[in-house]
């Protein structure tokens, strides 16, 4: 094993992770990665994918890819750059197409050019001439329209079906029930607001209860890079994946229908968990990176 080789286990072991749970945040198949801990590179397809496998797997664990590269740079193999083919002439160059299209503009006779712009002022009198006369034609047709004269007879009869409308709806307004401010309230207060209790605590282990709640709605925020699962009792994978650096990365799963949710957190220090806009305090201290965190969603009737 190699020394980069031997950092990067060291790495990923404080980290409490196993090589399945890197493969799933990589995506770099379980060989490579053992070959990369081995110091072993002979399965690679060759030194560019040798590089981008260790920069992920660096990234994965927190740690700075650069700082990596310059300190064991002996270790890690240069990637080679594709020579670039050498057949340039056969292609023409701007300049030599630019030259030629010049030489045909100084052939076209100026004569063409000035018939061209009298076109172009013949066209825009045309269009501004007929515009103007339809705009003219407009005016002349409204000034000509006949007013229109309404009897007083239907006047009179519009006012009166208005007057009878309003009756109406002033009645109406008078037998509809309106409920009691104070019987608002006490149905309020009798309403119990949703609890999350921690239950159990153990190691990196913890349990909750959510109590009180109409959904189960979970969300989880990354406010540096952290690896995440969700799950739920009968161990169904609903996420799974890298929350990246930055704060604006989320991920919400509705688990209404569940009635346990297991969340697993690769870094808790950099990891807030919302059960349905509630954050949820950890039983255990943050500073413990990995944790194990059991919801049990207790229903309403139950």
């Amino acid at each position: 094993m190699t020394e980069l080789g031997n950092r990067l286990k060291e790495a990923r072991l404080a980290k409490g992770l196993s090589l399945d749970d890197l493969q799933s945040m990589t995506k770099i198949q379980k060989r490579y990665l053992i070959g990369i801990e081995d110091g072993n590179y002979t399965s690679m397809p060759g030194n560019f994918y040798v590089r981008a496998f260790i920069k992920q797997y660096s990234e994965a664990l927190g740690l700075n890819p650069d700082e990596i590269f310059e300190t064991y740079k002996g270790e890690i193999p240069a990637s080679l750059n594709d020579d670039l083919p050498q057949q340039l002439s056969r292609v023409k160059t701007h300049k030599t197409i630019s030259e030629s299209n010049s030489k045909i503009f100084d052939i076209l006779p100026k004569v063409l050019i000035g018939i061209f712009v009298i076109g172009v002022a013949s066209l825009l009198y045309y269009f501004v001439y007929k515009h103007a006369g339809d705009n003219a034609n407009e005016s002349i047709n409204k000034e000509n329209e006949p007013v229109k004269i309404v009897k007083s007879e239907n006047l009179e009869k519009e006012k009166a079906d208005d007057k009878e409308t309003n009756k109406d709806n002033t009645e109406e307004s008078k037998d509809t029930p309106v409920k009691d401010e104070q019987q608002q309230t006490t149905e309020d207060e009798e309403t119990p607001k949703q609890e999350i209790t921690a239950v159990q605590s153990s190691g990196r282990n913890s349990t909750y209860e959510l109590k009180n709640a109409e959904k189960f709605v979970v969300k989880l925020v990354s406010k540096g890079q952290t690896w995440v699962s969700i799950k739920n009792g009968k161990g169904k994978s609903f996420f799974q994946g890298t929350l990246k650096t930055g704060g604006t990365e989320s991920q919400t799963e509705d688990l209404s229908a569940e009635s346990t949710a297991v969340i697993k957190v690769g870094n808790a220090a950099d990891t807030e968990i919302y059960i349905n806009d509630q954050k949820l305090e950890y039983a255990v201290p943050a500073t413990a990176n990995v944790q194990n965190i059991t919801i049990q969603y207790v229903l309403k009737n139950e």
